[in-house]
């Protein structure tokens, strides 16, 4: 029999479908449960050994008391410069782009959408060199349309800082576009309906009602293809090159120094470290969280 004092308890449960069943009430949440089986605990320390050791061992042989001579040389802030100049304008062409490319993968049913979608993530698992290869055969001056581009307007994007660009958009735009598609899969549609039988267009609904609600996504995603186009090397070395002052961003100056001066290659590598640790500390109610 029920006595009184759980009346509201049953109550809330026949509303809530029934009683939840999640952790036991009193277990304090992230500690570690007693009992862990040995066979899953050893591979996991093994993991974040694996995983955390190269970034220790970095700190560990960064050669602090030069370290402020290393990265106040000319050729790092050129380096550097360049790195931020173009992975910022890698950012915005791939906002221009991918926001637009995601709004279609989330919200308008075509066929062969599966297949696109694909694609757009393609350049994810694709191997960077392999992307730069494509990106030659593709905008080079005998690519299919650089040739196009060469003989009409003159343009050429390999080996020029333009070409840096085009290529960091390539390899970090599918970030940003899974995060903005989330984001808008997780959004109510309703509100864009709403907007469209008062009359308003379908882009100024998107403009004026879903562009503000999912600008968190949009942030995010922007943030995630910033530092993924900040740290490549592959596509770009490929398809821009490696010359100083005008493709020669971070990423190759670490390449390029390691085989001559290791002490700046370190250096140059913790920057890039605090770059990707200020990226996750900037996303961590989105990325470094549990629920």
């Amino acid at each position: 029999m029920t006595s009184p004092h759980d009346k509201p308890a049953a109550v809330a449960d026949t509303l809530t479908g029934g009683p939840r069943r999640g952790r036991p009430r009193g277990r304090p949440v992230g500690r570690l449960a007693r009992g862990v089986p040995l066979p899953l605990l050893l591979p996991a320390l093994l993991g974040l050994t694996f995983l955390v050791l190269p970034l220790v061992a970095l700190l560990v042989r960064t050669p602090w008391g030069t370290l402020s001579d290393q990265l106040t040389s000319p050729e790092v802030w050129q380096a550097l410069r360049l790195s931020l100049v173009c992975a910022t304008a890698a950012t915005a062409v791939s906002l221009v782009l991918g926001v637009p490319l995601a709004w279609l993968l989330a919200r308008v049913d075509f066929p062969g959408r599966g297949l696109v979608r694909a694609l757009v993530t393609l350049p994810l698992v694709l191997p960077p060199v392999v992307g730069g290869v494509a990106l030659l055969m593709a905008l080079g001056r005998n690519g299919v349309v650089g040739k196009w581009l060469d003989a009409w307007f003159g343009i050429t994007l390999p080996f020029t800082t333009t070409g840096v660009v085009v290529a960091e958009a390539f390899v970090a735009m599918p970030f940003l576009v899974i995060s903005v598609e989330g984001t808008l899969r997780a959004a109510d549609p309703r509100y864009e309906e709403a907007a469209t039988t008062l009359g308003a267009s379908r882009f100024t609904a998107f403009r004026r009602v879903t562009l503000p609600l999912i600008a968190p996504g949009v942030a995010a995603g922007a943030v995630l293809a910033w530092a993924r186009a900040l740290g490549e090397f592959g596509a770009t070395i490929t398809f821009a090159g490696n010359f100083p002052g005008r493709t020669q961003t971070m990423p190759l100056a670490v390449y390029l120094a390691l085989q001559s001066d290791p002490e700046a290659a370190i250096a140059l590598s913790l920057v890039l470290l605090a770059v990707s640790v200020a990226v996750l500390a900037g996303l961590r109610d989105r990325w470094t969280t549990a629920s």
